[in-house]
C-alpha cells in the first residue's frame, strides 16, 4: 500500500510558522549560543521548556538521547513527528497500534 504524501507547506503552515513555534525556536537558538556543546551533543532544557535558558537549566545531552523516543526529553506530539497513523514501521514493516 503506497504511502499519502506528505504536504510539507501545510505542515510548515500549521507546526513551524505559529508565534509560539518561532518564539521557541528563537529561544533554543540563544541557548545554543549560550550553553556550547562538544560534537554530537545538543543542548537540553532540563525542564523541557525552552525558553527557560537559566544556566542550571540547560545541560549537554547526546542528540539520540535528547530527540528520541518516550519521555523526557523527546519531541513533543503532533509537531516533530507528524506523520499519518497508517504509517509502517520500518524494522517490522508492520502497521503501528
Amino acid at each position: 500500500m503506497p504511502h499519502a504524501k506528505r504536504d510539507y507547506k501545510a505542515e510548515y503552515k500549521k507546526f513551524q510558522s505559529s508565534a509560539k513555534a518561532k518564539k521557541d525556536r528563537a529561544a533554543r537558538n540563544a541557548a545554543n549560543r549560550k550553553k556550547k556543546c562538544p560534537p554530537g551533543y545538543e543542548v537540553h532544557h532540563k525542564d523541557g521548556n525552552p525558553r527557560n535558558n537559566t544556566a542550571s537549566n540547560l545541560t549537554c545531552r547526546k542528540k539520540s538521547k535528547n530527540r528520541g523516543g518516550k519521555g523526557e526529553g523527546g519531541r513533543r506530539k503532533g509537531v516533530a513527528h507528524n506523520y499519518p497513523s497508517n504509517r509502517k514501521t520500518r524494522s517490522t514493516g508492520k502497521r503501528k497500534v
